[in-house]
This record gives structure tokens, C-alpha cells and sequence, in this order.
């Protein structure tokens, strides 16, 4: 992997345009727009395209390759949690984007936004933190360091790898992997080998620490009966992050009337707005020119200079339904 800096604003050579119309095609048709797996697909994207607002805030990417050695020598949490975000070129992100898409749709969708982003967070914590006991282990018990324990490597493969072990495990169907078909609760693994074998510079730990991670998370749920902890931050946050917003809306909010038709349908009161009368029946706001209430047909008569509104025992006896209907009938 190509471990020099990357240029202001890389230039697409193609393939992200292709994701992004997938993206929008995808999300159009969904009669509910997941939000967490959109906002992934955009932190992923924006990071490898560093537009220049964010340049000065985003780290390098030799800054944050994910890299055993480094991370428990210089306990750098940046490189814990930030190469997971970072990707080598555009053909890898726009593959890593394809697959979140497709999982994170699924996943967020059948469990909801909140249980998705705690789940996303701890397989994230969970996979980074068996790569590093994987890499430590292989070196501690079989001196087997060079490969992994210096091995540098960014991408989001390892989560997906554990989103799909989510995803998959309780499915009793078969998948097609690659061209071979397989239970759909094995795909992962078949997928961990054929990739292996026909791209043998991916990281193979960070992808089998991701399945562990994913298998890991599933016992863990599986075992604890209570709330999950994680969900409960992330609502707690997101509640927090929603505050100001209700308290704007109920701040401005008006009281306004229904609006039916030419008029309007208000209370008992006796007021009415200028150059209409209203209906005594059904306070139905009329205007001055008719003599006949248009919703339940009461009619309207003049004395001492004011409008005096007889009801006529008909439409006294007409229910709020009855008065709706026949109005839907008058005016379509």
C-alpha cells in the first residue's frame, strides 16, 4: 500500500460518480432514507476527497495508518479509530462504499438508526482491538512479527467484514460468493480466503479480526439481557443534539386555523373575520354575499344592523361527520 501523503482534493477518475448515483437510486426508492449508513457513506468519501475546507482539519494518512507497532508504542488513539475512515484509492473506497451501502441499509433499517450506530461503534473498537491482540500475540508467542506487527493498513473492510457476520447470522439461505455458493452465515469466511487468494496485499488480519469482532459482538449481545449501553449514550446524545431544534419550533410555532375550502372552521366563538358572517350550525366563516351557509345550508337573516343567524332544525341535528361529508360532496 502506497504510504506516501495524499494531494489536496484527489480528482475522481470516475468511479465515484458511479457510487454516487447508485447512492441516490438506492435511497430514492427507500420509503425511509437510513441516516447513519448515508452519513458513513459521506464521512468515507469526504475524507478521501479532502475538499479544501476540510484539508487543514484532516490528518495525512501516514498520520493514520493503522499500525500495531506504532499505536501500542505511542498509545496513538488517532490511529486506533481514524484508519478505519481513510482509503489507498479510489477503486478501494468506491468497493469498501458499495458493500457499507448494501449491509448498512439492511442492518439499519431492521434494527434502527440508534442500535446501528452503537453497533457500528463497537464492532469499529471491537475489530481494531483484536487486530492489535492478534498482532502482539503472533509476535510474543511466535516471533511472527514482520508481517502484521509492522504491517501499516486503512480501510473500512475490516467493519464491513463484521457487519456482514451481523447481518448474515441467523439467515438460513445460500449466497453467491465470488461465483461460489455458499450458507449465507459462512459467506464471510469464504469471502476472507478467495480475497486473500486472488489479492494477497489486502490485510488478511484486519478483515479475520473484523469476523471475529463480528462474532465477538453477536455472543456478547446474545448473553446480556439488559439495555445496551452504547445505544443508550447515542440516544441520550441524540436527544441532546435535538433539544435546541424543538425548542426553536415550539418557540415559533403559530396557532393557525384550518383551512377548508373559501373559509374556515373555527371555534364556538362569535367573532368573524371581515365581510363574512359565521354559521352558528357549524362556525363555518362565510362570506357576505351569501345568504345560505355553504357547508350545512343554514340560512342567514339581518336585524338592527347585525347579523342575527337562525338554524334551521335541520342542520341542528347534523353530526361534525355529516356536516364533513357533505361538504366534501359540495366541493369535491
Amino acid at each position: 500500500m502506497d504510504s506516501g501523503r495524499w494531494r489536496r482534493g484527489a480528482v475522481s477518475r470516475g468511479m465515484l460518480p458511479l457510487l454516487a448515483l447508485h447512492a441516490v437510486n438506492e435511497y430514492y426508492r427507500l420509503p425511509w432514507k437510513p441516516p447513519v449508513t448515508a452519513g458513513l457513506l459521506a464521512a468515507n468519501t469526504l475524507i478521501y476527497l479532502r475538499p479544501s475546507f476540510l484539508d487543514s482539519l484532516l490528518p495525512f494518512v501516514d498520520e493514520v495508518w493503522f499500525n500495531p507497532h506504532l499505536i501500542l508504542k505511542n498509545k496513538d488513539i488517532k490511529r486506533f479509530f481514524l484508519s478505519v475512515f481513510y482509503h489507498v484509492d479510489e477503486s478501494h473506497l468506491v468497493y469498501n462504499m458499495m458493500s457499507l451501502l448494501w449491509k448498512g441499509i439492511q442492518l439499519e433499517t431492521s434494527m434502527g438508526s440508534t442500535e446501528f450506530a452503537s453497533m457500528a461503534v463497537a464492532l469499529l473498537g471491537l475489530s481494531q482491538g483484536i487486530t492489535l491482540l492478534l498482532a502482539k500475540s503472533l509476535l510474543v508467542f511466535f516471533d511472527y512479527g514482520r508481517p502484521y506487527y509492522s504491517e501499516y493498513a486503512v480501510g473500512f473492510s475490516g467493519l464491513l467484514f463484521a457487519m456482514k457476520v451481523v447481518l448474515n447470522s441467523h439467515s438460513e439461505n445460500f449466497t453467491n460468493v465470488h461465483g461460489l455458493i455458499v450458507p449465507a452465515r459462512y459467506a464471510a469466511w469464504a469471502e476472507l480466503i478467495l480475497i486473500q487468494m486472488f489479492v494477497p496485499r489486502v490485510s488478511f488480519l484486519g478483515h479475520l479480526s473484523g469476523i471475529l469482532a463480528g462474532v465477538l459482538y453477536l455472543k456478547l449481545k446474545g448473553s446480556y439481557s439488559g439495555p445496551n449501553p452504547l445505544t443508550t449514550i447515542i440516544r441520550e446524545l441524540t436527544g441532546l443534539l435535538r433539544w435546541p431544534v424543538r425548542f426553536i419550533r415550539s418557540t415559533f410555532r403559530l396557532r393557525r386555523r384550518r383551512i377548508l375550502g373559501r373559509g374556515t372552521v373555527g371555534g364556538g366563538e362569535r367573532r368573524s373575520l371581515s365581510g363574512t358572517w359565521r354559521c352558528q350550525a357549524c362556525t363555518y366563516d362565510n362570506s357576505d354575499w351569501l345568504s345560505n351557509c355553504e357547508m350545512c345550508g343554514t340560512s342567514r337573516s339581518s336585524e338592527s344592523g347585525g347579523f342575527l343567524r337562525q338554524v334551521s332544525p335541520r342542520s341542528r341535528d347534523l353530526s361534525l361527520e355529516e356536516l364533513r361529508r357533505r361538504r366534501v360532496e359540495r366541493f369535491g
